[in-house]
């Protein structure tokens, strides 16, 4: 068949060894209905000529590609949650279905969440709520438009049967999903290997990451190479970090085992996009303490990082690894002044006048005066908030004397809409009261439409 571009298989997990994961089946599901397909990713894949049936086999009965994994793996992991540690995790409901190249020759991923139980199902069912897989396919279309370093959402597909969940109304729908991601290894597989005292599954995973999803042939001593990954992941967990309050998002859980070495945000459990620039709003309610509520971000990612530091330190030198982890905040104030004038739409001048706009649009936003999106529509639509007296004060003056002369391009339509896209709570109910009351899905492919509307816009910054 013609493919946009070359399918590209590359299974290299399978060099890695069988110490790293379990051999597992996807669950055999009464029924798989598609309700989500990627076609704009899966032609960048050489799969976006896959019939309806195809499609159905591979990414809800989970049929092996050609050439690819032939039986999906569940990796092993371990992981901090909420600061206390756990050996006893791994892939409970997912598996890696199948790897490949991407056009610009990146290894790539193709992951599950509710594909079955596995040896790490921890006596759960494996499976997802269809409501889980909606609110996955929202959080990763509005995070990629804003420019958020993301999984995408692949496929979702609907299963069939009924599940019983504590936290929202049940029997409910059941789903399982296919996520595209840049390598499918969290700081918690480092964690299972350091707590194991394996030095060589440790230089081996390194190494791994290293070559196949940083783009670097390894080199030099196996503590050298360990720095330079430490490094690597330093300056992506930063950026992460950094994209998050840019985007106002939050994500609820950044256990260490929910930490992609490549700086890739996943998973997306219990997520919300906080309407203002609240540090205290929290996305889970099971978050009592406000471990990783908005403000507290950078700190649990940066503690998650400490622990990988950790890991490493049993093949490379403490010194150099602690230098990187205390330049790590350094890092990240570069990196939220670089996310929030993005997001602008605004050309860099000097890091002294960048950082100085970047503090007044944070005293700003944390009057709470304006909604986030509202605040960076505004700006970016050249529509003056402090000319209109809306928040009329210090921190708009400012604001607006740094921008003179640094209006970004808008030429798109969106900035002249009379409403900014969002995605806040309230929407996501909406989206899924109409699936749920009369399995009606216009609403969320309206949604869909409008992100990638918006997503278009916004790279058209310079």
């Amino acid at each position: 068949m013609a493919q946009s571009q070359p399918y590209r298989p590359d299974p290299r997990i399978l060099t890695l060894g069988d110490a790293f994961y379990d051999r597992v089946e996807a669950a055999d599901f009464p029924k798989v209905e598609e309700r989500f397909f990627n076609h704009r990713h899966a032609a960048t894949l050489g799969l976006g000529d896959l019939s309806e049936a195809e499609r159905a086999a591979h990414f809800g009965r989970f049929a092996p590609l050609p050439d690819n994994l032939q039986t999906p793996l569940a990796l092993r992991y371990h992981g901090h949650q909420f600061r206390h540690y756990n050996p006893d995790l791994g892939d409970g409901r997912g598996f890696l279905f199948a790897q490949l190249r991407g056009p610009d020759g990146r290894l790539l991923d193709l992951g599950t969440k509710g594909s079955g139980q596995t040896p790490w199902s921890r006596r759960g069912d494996g499976r997802l709520t269809l409501k889980g897989g909606v609110r996955e396919i929202l959080a990763t279309e509005m995070l990629e438009a804003l420019g958020v370093n993301t999984s995408k959402t692949f496929a979702l597909y609907e299963t069939g049967e009924e599940l019983w969940r504590g936290d929202e109304p049940s029997p409910t729908r059941s789903s399982v999903l296919t996520r595209l991601s840049h390598g499918h290894i969290r700081i918690g597989n480092f964690q299972r290997q350091a707590f194991l005292e394996d030095r060589a599954a440790l230089e081996a995973l390194t190494d791994y990451c290293l070559e196949h999803l940083y783009g670097e042939p390894p080199q030099g001593t196996a503590g050298e190479r360990a720095e330079r990954l430490f490094d690597l992941v330093a300056s992506a967990t930063a950026g992460l970090a950094a994209s998050y309050m840019a985007a106002g998002f939050v994500h609820g859980v950044l256990n260490s085992d929910n930490i992609a070495i490549t700086g890739e945000s996943f998973d997306y459990g219990p997520w919300r996009f906080t309407p203002t620039w609240d540090e205290k709003f929290t996305a889970a309610y099971f978050d009592e303490t406000g471990l990783y509520s908005f403000g507290r971000q950078p700190e649990a990612i940066h503690w998650d990082l400490a622990q990988l530091g950790g890991c490493l330190s049993l093949i490379a030198e403490a010194a150099p690894l602690e230098a990187i982890l205390g330049d790590w905040s350094r890092r990240f104030d570069l990196a939220l002044i670089e996310a929030m004038l993005g997001r602008l739409g605004v050309a860099r001048t000097t890091e002294k006048e960048d950082r100085e706009l970047a503090q007044w649009m944070v005293a700003a936003l944390g009057q709470k005066s304006v909604t986030i999106d509202r605040f960076y529509f505004d700006w970016r639509g050249g529509r003056d908030p402090g000319s209109e007296g809306a928040y009329g004060d210090e921190a708009f003056r400012r604001i607006a004397a740094l921008l003179e002369g640094r209006q970004g391009e808008r030429s798109h339509a969106y900035w002249s809409d009379p409403q900014p896209c969002s995605m806040h709570i309230e929407e996501v109910e909406a989206i899924w009261d109409a699936i749920a009351e009369s399995d009606d899905w216009s609403l969320l492919d309206a949604k869909i439409a409008a992100v990638r509307r918006m997503g278009e816009a916004m790279v058209k910054a310079p």
